[in-house]
């Protein structure tokens, strides 16, 4: 345990910034889910709208550097190539 002040100020803050990017990456995977659950389903509306909120909150979590851009750039490409080749069909 730390036993400077401003070390046990870092632990505090530390620990609610990983609640919080926690809330974050968690919103986001579940938003990830349901848009993919949509599009195996073959439901396009719902999938789009499902497609759009997962896009945002992706888009999001990486502004709020919680990940990386490029992982963020992966997420919403891979997400996009599954939508786009359920519209197709």
């Amino acid at each position: 345990m730390a036993n400077h002040k401003s070390a046990l100020k870092r632990i505090r803050q530390n620990e609610k910034i990983r609640l919080r990017n926690r809330i974050q990456r968690g919103n986001m995977r579940s938003a990830i889910k349901a848009a993919r659950t949509a599009i195996e389903q073959g439901s396009l509306e719902e999938a789009r709208g499902l497609f759009l909120r997962a896009t945002a909150l992706i888009d999001s979590t990486a502004s709020k550097g919680v990940i990386h851009r490029n992982t963020a750039s992966r997420k919403i490409s891979r997400l996009a190539r599954a939508f786009n080749k359920a519209a197709a069909n």
